[in-house]
């Protein structure tokens, strides 16, 4: 089995305010409930252990696009928010951060109870995989959060971080179920993130004489398989800069939600009334949910549709916000009672700026980007940990969009 990915990130404190929070469990169980009616349990789980997806989530659900608090927010929104309706949707999120995640093993043999699966086996792959992690490789990371995802079809994914105070860096890691086949006996096609010298890696298969009384898993085929390990680090700097954004696929969904009117195109007649500034957000949670993997690669694009609760690239616009979630949320609702035409429709924006790319050519302007959102913000009903946005002093109300 090979771990799915890993991904390093500045070590950041804070705290997330409540109206982010609870914004965040809204807009989770609404692209979770988008998923599973369109691609099916596996796939949320397998999203889930892909770590450049789950960065690109967290920024779209309006946590700081890089930092190590993207793990344990988006984690917690999502287990607040899935758990309560898991018989439905058939996926149980256990463990958590800090003491939460001892409560794993017995979250998980609950679960078990009730879906009939393997108890015992689930809960060892949960201890093994926190057990390489953080003692069969030990980088210099010790883990502090272990959350394990399951669907009632028994696949699962782990999700982790650790911390290493000594360079105030977290490294987070991703197991998925996927062709499982052994835990100990060189598990990972690579250990990511920056060199730390010379580790012990009990998990390396020249390490097998010292692993004899190690056990080892096996299970059986499953649908989908990571064929190679994924590696994500962020940079150190907060800001979001011209090389963090495919500046091509973001400025096709700018053109399409700024210069382009819905009306222009059949697939999106449901959607008028929306403006500009909503349907650009749906147009980056449309690809959260619709995109294939190698359009993950830039998370940092995905700030750009709910901005970030330390103000980067720009502060949280709450009325966007809370309409995209209740568009998202009527559109999943709908589809339960055959009505689908508005959830065909958001799943159209992701085609329409895929196809808008072609012939795109980005004139670059990311800066002034940002500091229109910014002048505007307090339009949108702004918000960052700070407090309220307010109008900028000595300009206009609203500034041309010319940059792409």
């Amino acid at each position: 089995m090979k771990r799915s990915g890993a991904a390093d990130l500045p070590l950041h404190y804070g705290y997330v305010p409540t109206w982010l929070s609870e914004r965040m469990a809204k807009l989770g169980l609404a692209i979770t409930e988008a998923l599973i009616a369109d691609y099916g349990k596996t796939e949320v789980i397998r999203r889930l252990s892909d770590p450049f997806w789950f960065q690109s989530l967290g920024a779209v659900m309006g946590m700081d696009w890089h930092s190590s608090g993207v793990t344990t927010s988006v984690m917690g929104a999502l287990k607040r928010a899935i758990n309560p309706h898991s018989r439905e949707l058939g996926i149980y999120i256990c463990g958590g951060k800090g003491k939460f995640s001892r409560q794993a093993p017995e979250e998980i043999r609950k679960v078990c109870e009730s879906t009939g699966l393997d108890g015992d086996a689930l809960v060892r792959c949960s201890k093994l995989s926190a057990k390489v992690d953080n003692t069969a490789v030990q980088d210099g990371f010790q883990l502090y959060m272990h959350s394990f995802v399951l669907s009632d079809e028994g696949q699962w994914t782990v999700i982790q971080q650790g911390m290493s105070e000594g360079n105030s860096m977290a490294r987070r890691y991703h197991w998925h179920s996927a062709n499982l086949a052994s835990f100990v006996n060189g598990p990972h096609t690579a250990i990511c993130g920056a060199n730390q010298g010379m580790i012990l890696n009990m998990a390396d298969t020249a390490a097998n004489p010292a692993r004899n009384g190690v056990l080892t898993i096996s299970r059986e085929k499953p649908e989908h398989m990571m064929q190679d390990i994924q590696q994500l680090v962020m940079p150190s700097h907060h800001d979001v800069r011209t090389e963090d954004v495919d500046l091509k696929r973001l400025g096709a969904v700018l053109w399409l939600a700024h210069e382009k009117q819905p009306s222009d195109f059949e697939e999106l007649l449901l959607l008028e009334g929306v403006g500009p500034r909503t349907l650009q957000s749906l147009a980056l949670v449309s690809e959260v949910i619709h995109g294939t993997p190698v359009r993950f690669r830039d998370p940092a694009r995905f700030a750009f549709a709910h901005g970030g609760k330390d103000g980067h690239p720009f502060p949280v616009p709450i009325k966007v916000y809370d309409e995209t979630i209740s568009i998202l949320q009527t559109a999943v609702h709908k589809a339960k009672v055959g009505q689908s035409d508005k959830k065909e429709a958001i799943r159209q924006l992701s085609e329409l700026a895929r196809k808008a790319e072609k012939d795109f050519t980005p004139t670059g302007g990311l800066d002034q980007l940002i500091e229109k959102e910014r002048d505007e913000s307090w339009m949108h009903g702004g918000r960052t940990v700070f407090g309220k946005a307010r109008p900028p002093a000595g300009r206009s109300r609203v500034q041309q969009l010319r940059m792409f």
